[in-house]
């Protein structure tokens, strides 16, 4: 379910926070209100599904692999 709000406390800047439809929160600081209404518009039309805990193995697997392969080319010590 998408939400968001805009915050102001005296003396600080703007706190932005947006949900996307898969339930993802976002948050940053802004010094103005449109760079806080861009930054939720921006966290909407980017939102991707979450990976599954499948895809994320498989993404860390392969990084792994890819860190072993550049220490080996640069003759660095091999990663256990």
């Amino acid at each position: 379910m998408r939400d968001y709000s805009v915050t102001k406390n005296s003396g600080e800047w703007y706190n932005a926070k947006a949900t996307n439809s898969f339930g993802v929160e976002h948050q940053n600081y802004y010094e103005t209100e449109k760079e806080c209404i861009d930054f939720i518009y921006y966290v909407w039309e980017s939102e991707k599904e979450p990976l599954t805990k499948d895809q994320e193995s498989k993404l860390l697997y392969r990084a792994i692999q890819d860190c072993k392969a550049i220490d080996k080319e640069k003759g660095i010590g091999s990663i256990l």
